[in-house]
């Protein structure tokens, strides 16, 4: 059995197609697999788990079915749905991972992290990570009416846009440095992320040994996963009906 890896699925009720392309890969592929992971922005947005979205509760469902049918599923916040809380956790029965979070697969340590860390130079998002990611700002914002989360989720999603619109492709992407070091720091060879939406499988060198860095791809125009068992990886592409 493989053990999978996928992340930026971005699900949202705007785009019933990858939910419907999501649903049909745990009926099928995740049901059989060693473990699921699920590496950050599962959903577009979450702003909290009183979300009444029923397209999202149609997900928070079927992630429950697998787990229940004894398929492990872990998951990490990612930069859209770091709302993702304790409630998420317990209706679908997956267990979260801190970003940074080093597992063993197939006898290799492998170090998993969502990726936006890793985009040192984008120093305006940076900033917003920082405030978002406050326990304390998080807090308050869960403590809101729905309708006024929505409206601020809305109005960051839109400044998000504008933001991806006029900065370099290559300010957003993550910073070689800062790859070498996080790995240099955790002792591992192998690092595998997502966030950046270039699904690619780099060789760096890392304290002058041969490293590898795997990016997974989004969902947007077709699904993405990366495959693990006895015999390696491998990073596939998954066609949308």
């Amino acid at each position: 059995m493989a053990t999978l890896f996928i992340s930026d699925l971005h699900l949202e009720s705007d785009r019933p197609d990858i939910t419907a392309q999501f649903l049909k890969f745990l009926k099928e592929e995740a049901a059989g697999a060693e473990a699921l992971y699920i590496l950050g922005d599962l959903f577009e947005s979450w702003i909290g788990d009183d979300d009444p979205d029923p397209e999202k509760r149609r997900v928070v469902l079927a992630l429950r079915q697998l787990t229940k049918s004894g398929v492990p599923c872990y998951f990490m916040h990612g930069n859209r749905d770091f709302l993702l809380g304790a409630r998420f956790a317990r209706d679908t029965g997956c267990t979260p991972l801190a970003d940074g979070t080093v597992v063993t697969i197939e006898g290799q340590k492998v170090l998993l992290l969502h990726g936006d860390l890793l985009c040192i130079d984008d120093h305006s998002y940076q900033r917003l990570r920082r405030i978002v990611r406050n326990p304390l700002v998080q807090l308050l914002f869960r403590q809101l009416p729905l309708q006024p989360r929505l409206a601020i989720t809305d109005k960051v999603r839109a400044g998000s846009r504008r933001h991806t619109g006029r900065t370099a492709g290559e300010i957003m992407d993550v910073n070689d440095g800062a790859v070498a070091a996080m790995m240099k720091a955790r002792s591992v060879d192998l690092l595998l992320h997502g966030h950046t939406h270039r699904p690619t499988s780099p060789s760096i060198v890392v304290e002058g040994r041969p490293a590898k860095r795997i990016v997974l791809g989004d969902w947007d125009k077709q699904g993405s996963v990366l495959r693990w068992d006895r015999n390696g990886y491998e990073l596939k592409s998954l066609p949308r009906d």
